[in-house]
């Protein structure tokens, strides 16, 4: 990029062009039955495909009408929290074999779920000269922009070298790689930004082929290389119920319209980060994290409901926080009376909370879970039902196991990349044609003057 710089005063001056021949009145959208954010009306998804890997169920349409329910997340069939619950009685780590069920369709035996985190294990390792040109060489501030790239220089590092082999068979072994790889791409994008940008020590472990998804990123992202079995089991717990949620997600849907033009995966699975990296998706839980500092500073106990309370009836009032007046971690596009993930993630912090003595500030979290709802609704008398969403508890869940914020949403990629290859294989499989909503112009046709005669 040049080095010159464009002065303020021509910026702001196109920038009101470009205001002024983009602005389109609002009544348009209603008038043309334009379906925004491809939502209906009652903020209902416009039904855009088909899916086998998951799904969301937060309400019911009855008569017309949507009816709130307590929500359920599936993955291929199978409801998470009995994957959830499988997990915690037999002691194991449960992402890999998230990860076998939904690239696969089928919950593995004993046998495939053991050469399948063998197989994950051997691909963890990254070349010397991807890690040092990919990652290691001029590092963006922006983990998200560091792994987005990271994906696209694995281009001309193709395993097989057919990179654009658009085969079922060339696309799983290009996904393999990239699940395999990407926890230990965050890891080490991390440390790059913090020698290079931050100026702090780099610590460059090779990852163990024997340990979980979730051992190996603590080990590579701590000074010490060390964790507990406990903060292990809870991060894998946070990859678990990040790994999907349905077709219809920002960032899926990206992998399939990506992939319905044929583009490559490695331009797939960049394209998902990159809307992942958006505050409205991936990067809320740093929202509620800086809200979760603002409260705890303006608030002298944060066990009291009612000075917790009054400080929320300021900030929906928009007399505190960022003015926006909401309450970040309460909401969803979907579910409306609990969000599932929501729910496991809080018990299992639980033990955390405890073990660390921070069960004041998980209370604060629960306070703001229960009087925020009505504090909204109060407010907003038309409101939907709203519930404490993931990001609620996930953000707090990974303060307490001490990964730097920076890698917040970065961890979200590396549990959600799986099923991004999963999406990718089913638009394959399912031969599509290149998605293509319609816009409708609402300018009229004008004649070419001159240059002459502007």
């Amino acid at each position: 990029m040049s080095k010159q710089k464009i002065s303020d005063s021509w910026l702001e001056k196109k920038a009101n062009l470009i205001r002024k021949a983009n602005k389109i009145p609002a009544e348009f959208y209603s008038r043309f039955g334009v379906k925004r954010g491809l939502r209906d009306e009652n903020g209902t998804g416009v039904l855009a495909g088909l899916t086998t890997v998951g799904n969301v169920h937060g309400y019911v349409m009855n008569e017309g009408e949507k009816q709130p329910i307590h929500g359920e997340l599936y993955y291929r069939g199978i409801n998470v929290r009995d994957i959830v619950a499988a997990d915690r009685k037999e002691h194991r780590f449960g992402y890999e074999e998230t990860a076998y069920l939904l690239l696969f369709g089928s919950l593995p035996t004993q046998s495939q779920l053991d050469k399948w985190q063998q197989k994950l294990g051997q691909f963890r390792q990254l070349s010397d000269g991807f890690r040092d040109n990919a990652i290691m060489s001029n590092p963006s501030r922006d983990l998200m922009n560091s792994m987005a790239r990271a994906v696209l220089f694995a281009y001309a590092f193709d395993r097989r070298g057919i990179p654009d082999d658009l085969s079922i068979e060339n696309c799983l072994a290009q996904s393999v790689d990239l699940i395999s790889a990407m926890p230990v791409i965050a890891a080490y994008s991390y440390q790059a930004k913090r020698h290079y940008h931050d100026g702090r020590s780099m610590f460059i472990r090779n990852p163990d082929p024997e340990k979980s998804t979730a051992e190996n990123f603590l080990k590579l992202v701590r000074s010490n290389g060390k964790y507990t079995r406990l903060e292990a089991e809870l991060l894998d717990l946070a990859l678990v119920l990040h790994a999907e949620h349905g077709g219809g997600n920002n960032s899926s849907f990206t992998t399939h319209v990506v992939t319905s033009s044929r583009s490559d995966i490695y331009s797939s699975i960049a394209a998902s980060i990159l809307s992942l990296k958006g505050f409205r998706h991936g990067g809320a839980n740093l929202r509620v994290m800086r809200q979760f500092d603002e409260i705890k500073e303006n608030v002298k106990d944060i066990t009291n409901e009612k000075e917790v309370t009054k400080y929320l009836e300021r900030v929906v009032a928009r007399k505190a926080g960022d003015g926006s007046g909401l309450i970040y971690g309460l909401g969803h596009a979907i579910y409306t009376l609990s969000d599932p993930r929501a729910e496991l993630l809080h018990n299992k912090a639980k033990a955390l909370a405890r073990e660390q003595k921070r069960e004041d500030e998980l209370h604060l979290l629960e306070l703001i879970e229960k009087r925020g709802p009505e504090l909204i609704r109060a407010r907003h008398p038309r409101a939907a039902e709203i519930c404490a969403n993931v990001d609620m508890y996930s953000g707090f869940v990974y303060d307490m196991l001490g990964i730097p914020r920076e890698l917040y949403t970065p961890l979200f990629a590396v549990a959600r990349c799986v099923s991004w290859c999963a999406h990718r294989m089913e638009e394959l499989v399912n031969d599509g044609p290149i998605i293509r909503p319609a816009f409708k112009p609402i300018f009229h046709p004008c004649d070419y003057v001159a240059l002459k005669d502007r």
